[in-house]
């Protein structure tokens, strides 16, 4: 069980909010893409609103344990202030007497952003003082960053062996509970779309998806080592030599448990990677031994986007192709599409966030599927079945207090 911030006391009491402020930033350093700070704001307004002092913190790209300005939290203070429309002052550390300071004087309503909290060695070791130092600023603890809770790390699994209080934001209740639901509780058919480059990254959430979907389709550069398993020329494609076998295993174990696994029936080729490269539309039995394979054909895109519309959930993981190059960008745009065709037909569509989140950004359609994830490597743990430390740090603790009680 995990409690949510509607069970948490949040009135006159300082409130540490961990929250994934990871966000892109141009040359400039200005934020150049506000989604994540935008889903946290339901929990943030919702401390605000009942009077607490919300305390947040966050990292921000890989300083390695050093202060490096460039990895200053200063610009998602300014995104933040102007979002929440008052003035969310940016602490100069995470820990420590000014970070006390600030906060003994801080009112109800107020917010605060920590300075990066990898800024910090101690944050990724887990560090059991420095959680603690965290712990200390606050009486209740919420956890809203679904993107970070695959690490154990101090902010994340560590403070809440300290947290007074702990519970769940709205944002990390709402990730768990469409991915959860998908996996383990789906309306049928259940179809899963997974792409991207390697087979390698996937082996774990196909052999899960393979006990749970009605179907699969495969897309994205991990599709030749499936063809090379077949005994397929893929010419110049990129090829997991040592996933050969595995990818061999992996069609037999479909084809035992009735699982459609469906992979592409065409392929864009081209002689080089490049945006202005010679393309040819051939099957994927005829692909030439000079050229590479960089997106699916359009035969399949059809076929994938017929399987989809038939669905009642769908997940999916992963491009179809290169679809940062236009001219290669169609199977991962028509994957897109036919996912919200399957959400206007009432499908529940969920998007796994990482190159499919940015993808369907892209294309301008995430606010047309069910759900998209915040968290890429955080819903691909969690589609493969595996504990996440930073939710199974609130589920303990709760269960702890409620075994107490």
């Amino acid at each position: 069980m995990i409690r949510s911030i509607d069970a948490l006391p949040l009135s006159d009491n300082r409130v540490l909010l961990r929250v994934d402020f990871n966000v892109p930033l141009d040359d400039n350093r200005n934020v150049t893409n506000d989604r994540r700070i935008g889903e946290s704001l339901p929990t943030i307004e919702k401390i605000i609103r009942e009077g607490g002092k919300a305390i947040l913190m966050s990292h921000l790209g890989r300083p390695k344990g050093e202060h490096k300005e460039e990895f200053s939290l200063k610009p998602v203070a300014q995104r933040l202030s102007e979002m929440l429309q008052q003035d969310v002052p940016l602490v100069p550390d995470c820990v420590g007497t000014e970070v006390e300071r600030m906060v003994s004087q801080m009112k109800n309503g107020d917010v605060l952003l920590l300075e990066n909290l990898r800024f910090h060695p101690e944050e990724e070791k887990n560090d059991k003082g420095f959680a603690q130092g965290l712990a200390s600023l606050a009486h209740v603890y919420i956890n809203d960053a679904f993107g970070t809770a695959h690490r154990a790390h101090a902010s994340t699994a560590g403070v809440a062996e300290f947290a007074q209080e702990k519970g769940a934001g709205y944002l990390l209740l709402k990730e768990v509970k469409f991915l959860g639901d998908a996996v383990d509780n789906p309306t049928r058919p259940l179809v899963a779309i997974l792409g991207g480059s390697k087979i390698s990254g996937k082996i774990d959430v196909i052999n899960t998806l393979l006990d749970k979907c009605d179907t699969i389709l495969i897309g994205g550069a991990m599709v030749f080592t499936f063809l090379k398993a077949e005994g397929k020329e893929i010419g110049s494609s990129l090829l997991e030599t040592d996933r050969v076998e595995m990818a061999g295993e992996i069609l037999r174990k479909a084809e035992e448990e009735g699982v459609e696994l469906v992979l592409p029936q065409d392929i864009v080729v081209a002689d080089k990677f490049a945006e202005d490269a010679r393309r040819e539309i051939v099957s994927v039995d005829a692909i030439p031994s000079d050229m590479m394979g960089l997106d699916i054909g359009p035969m399949t895109c059809q076929k994938f986007v017929e399987l989809i519309t038939e669905a009642k959930t769908v997940v999916w993981n992963g491009p179809m192709g290169v679809f940062e190059m236009e001219p290669f960008a169609l199977g991962t745009r028509s994957v897109a599409e036919g996912l919200v065709l399957a959400t206007r037909n009432g499908a529940t569509t969920i998007v796994g966030g990482g190159d499919s989140a940015a993808a369907i950004a892209q294309f301008g359609l995430e606010s047309q599927v069910s759900h998209v994830s915040t968290g890429g490597g955080a819903s691909l743990k969690f589609l493969e079945g595996k504990e996440l430390p930073g939710v199974k740090a609130l589920e303990e603790q709760n269960i702890e207090r409620l075994n107490g009680e």
